[in-house]
């Protein structure tokens, strides 16, 4: 088993200067956009995207050129780039927008061509400064080429585009509250409907939003083909994707391959196994917000299907293992405080039930449990994730909430025992 390399070729291959223009173009940069805006038309570029069968890869995972049929007609529309990468274990677009960022650039001047945009905005995570300052160089530079501003690559097309830095809020990556942001309003998410950002998204007008490494694999799909690209990886979960493996694996990173093998066997090739040849005990498979899986689940195919037929999801590609000695208590506690602190407060069952959440794991974590406590975790987890199933019912605007109640659900479906032991014993027994 080895990398598939196509977003990460070229930085690989200039590690020192891949984030310049002379050197992107002399790697055959910018050839795809020349191509698209000489040789096609907005629709034969949308069918070449949707003939590579290409899923979104910020988490949702839904079908881009499929995306893209959606946008409402309207004289004036937008596209903006989600690079508010914020969930944990996640960093696989920072390296696209540190080390690569024209072919993002280009990316994007293909999007807007296939689908008549003229204004576009790059929204970087507010902590990604020198991502942020990356992009903002590579815009300029391509400003001055004349790939961006009027009359971009002599088509008759104008192109605007605007790099935005975030203030640092993880629900500023929920596409509506991004756009709030944008606007200049509180970071919260919007209800859909009638706030579906293709038909009401940013100034209410007919909107885009894509992710970096989705926005990064369209040159690639032009300069070949759709279905070359569909040719790569597995029916459902084509081409190759970026995985950001981390936790106790002997050599984390980020690592591009094709989609279909195991976890385990991606783990053991690019992780080099655990640290000290210790077994795994649990791993999460797509980022913060997705159940966790045992270690005796490693034979799971890393494809969008296969994981969501199994519980969880392959969300935002981080994979995130713990060893055979890690206190997963301690561990969802973890993640659940993130999320707590990361609620923007809208919602009142995220807003007081992950800080709930919080507290109770705090309680039990630290020795001070009690016999009701367990009961009380489901109770509250049930009051912003009715049900407690997969994919979540929601009592809120977001999927946020549903993120806390993950690592609690993944505990007590598979490690209630451990939970349990961390309640004093004479509380147990009293109980009885």
């Amino acid at each position: 088993m080895k990398e598939t390399l196509l977003l990460t070729k070229h930085m690989r291959e200039n590690p020192e200067n891949s984030h310049l223009i002379e050197v992107y173009e002399k790697n055959n940069g910018y050839s795809a956009a020349k191509k698209a805006l000489k040789e096609n038309n907005p629709g034969e570029i949308i069918e070449e995207i949707k003939t590579s069968n290409i899923r979104g890869r910020g988490g949702a995972g839904f079908p881009t050129g499929v995306k893209w049929g959606f946008l409402a007609e309207d004289e004036e529309r937008y596209l903006v780039i989600n690079a508010d990468e914020s969930e944990p274990g996640t960093f696989k677009d920072r390296i696209l927008l540190e080390r690569d960022p024209h072919q993002l650039i280009e990316g994007v001047i293909i999007t807007c061509f296939a689908s008549n945009i003229s204004k576009a905005f790059i929204y970087v995570r507010g902590e990604y400064a020198k991502p942020a300052r990356r992009v903002q160089d590579a815009v300029e530079q391509a400003y001055e080429k004349g790939y961006l501003g009027k009359n971009i690559f002599d088509s008759g097309k104008d192109l605007e585009v605007v790099v935005h830095l975030g203030a640092g809020a993880y629900i500023c990556g929920e596409e509506t509250a991004l756009l709030n942001s944008l606007e200049g309003r509180r970071g919260e998410p919007r209800l859909k409907p009638p706030y579906f950002p293709a038909v009401k998204g940013l100034y209410n007008k007919p909107t885009l939003v894509n992710n970096v490494e989705t926005i990064s694999s369209v040159p690639w799909i032009i300069n070949n083909s759709g279905k070359d690209y569909a040719n790569l990886g597995v029916e459902g979960s084509t081409g190759t994707r970026i995985f950001s493996l981390s936790g106790h694996v002997n050599t984390p990173g980020n690592f591009e391959i094709e989609m279909g093998c195991s976890f385990g066997e991606f783990i053991d090739t690019f992780g080099k196994g655990i640290r000290e040849n210790k077994s795994v005990k649990a791993y999460i498979p797509g980022g913060a917000s997705a159940p966790w899986f045992t270690g005796e689940q490693l034979d799971i195919k890393m494809t969008i299907d296969d994981v969501a037929d199994a519980g969880s999801m392959l969300g935002s590609g981080a994979v995130v293992v713990m060893d055979e000695d890690t206190n997963l208590v301690l561990a969802a506690k973890s993640i659940v405080s993130f999320f707590a602190h990361e609620s923007c407060g809208q919602c009142t069952p995220c807003r007081e039930g992950t800080t709930w959440l919080e507290m109770i794991l705090d309680r039990i974590a630290s020795g001070r449990g009690r016999a009701s406590d367990i009961d009380l975790l489901l109770d509250v987890c049930d009051n912003i994730s009715p049900g407690l199933t997969w994919p979540p019912k929601m009592t809120t605007i977001c999927p946020l909430g549903p993120s806390a109640v993950s690592p609690i659900t993944s505990l007590m479906h598979s490690f209630r025992e451990e939970v349990e032991s961390l309640l004093p014993r004479k509380v147990l027994i009293n109980n009885e």
